[in-house]
């Protein structure tokens, strides 16, 4: 019984580490930044608000689809972005595995989003 409790409390763990806790060494930046001949800018959100709201240069690959499609992805360099913190950390981690080096991330919904206007306008 106690077996059961140990292993149930440790994929909880594990699930609210994968969806929850931000991704060391990958900041928040603008899609101004972005090398578009080293770096491939993929929107994960999904396509009603990548429609709504696209990304000059981006594909969209929704995370719903990444494990189905992220063998299309011509380059090694990523630019991820996401519209909540959820998607962000979730595609961020599957790609690292996936062997991806990813360089940075915008959220669409992002209180930065402003700062970064600003900074670049």
């Amino acid at each position: 019984m106690i077996y059961i409790l140990i292993v149930l409390i440790s994929f909880i763990c594990l699930k609210f580490y994968n969806r929850y806790v931000p991704i060391y060494g990958v900041k928040c930046s603008s899609t101004q930044e972005v090398n578009e001949s080293t770096t491939q800018i993929i929107d994960v959100r999904d396509y009603n608000q990548a429609y709504k709201d696209p990304v000059h240069g981006a594909i969209n690959i929704p995370i719903a689809y990444l494990k189905r499609y992220h063998h299309q992805l011509k380059k090694h360099k990523l630019f991820i972005v996401a519209s909540s913190p959820l998607e962000k950390n979730l595609s961020i981690r599957y790609l690292k595995r996936r062997g991806y080096k990813i360089l940075g991330y915008r959220l669409t919904d992002c209180k930065c989003k402003e700062s970064l206007k600003r900074t670049f306008a």
